[in-house]
């Protein structure tokens, strides 16, 4: 695919477009820094916001549990990356892999007692960091506006991916 683009001119960014880009890149790694940081900074919750991410995603499933390739999906991890996070999870207690029981082959995470405990501790301060770093700078308005805004670049297959139940809170 590369190849392709040899030869052709390239449409660069112009300067609104570069800072455009450049505020892009900054705030949204910043954003997560500053959520992850609440979480881990806290000592009754010391999580990293990818691994908060996979207690929600997991409290959020019907039993609990999500296949692994699934999970890597819907938080947008490397299955490698994702099979690391998991593992130091599991020896935290927060998560067990099993196998999974449809069909034996594919690996399942599992929500554990102490992972509920520990997001239902952990969720009260992250949704006060959402609304400290971005409800509250924003408005509930433009936050929303927002939303709309990114959702045109969500594709169809990613769709699934932010939805949610209504029963996990996040």
């Amino acid at each position: 695919m590369a190849n392709e683009d040899v030869g052709q001119e390239v449409p660069w960014l112009d300067l609104d477009e570069q800072e455009a880009w450049r505020t892009y890149l900054f705030t949204t790694t910043r954003l997560k820094d500053r959520l992850s940081q609440t979480l881990e900074q806290d000592p009754r919750i010391d999580l990293s916001l990818p691994e908060y991410e996979i207690l929600v995603r997991l409290s959020e499933s019907e039993s609990d549990c999500v296949r692994m390739s699934d999970l890597a999906q819907r938080v947008v991890h490397s299955r490698s990356r994702l099979t690391h996070t998991v593992a130091r999870m599991e020896k935290r207690g927060l998560v067990a892999r099993e196998r999974s029981a449809s069909d034996g082959r594919g690996r399942v995470a599992v929500l554990t007692a102490a992972g509920r405990e520990l997001l239902e501790q952990a969720a009260p301060v992250h949704v006060r960091s959402v609304r400290e770093f971005l409800l509250e700078p924003l408005g509930r308005e433009d936050f929303l506006e927002l939303a709309r805004i990114l959702d045109k670049l969500v594709s169809d297959e990613d769709r699934e991916c932010i939805e949610f139940s209504t029963g996990g809170r996040d």
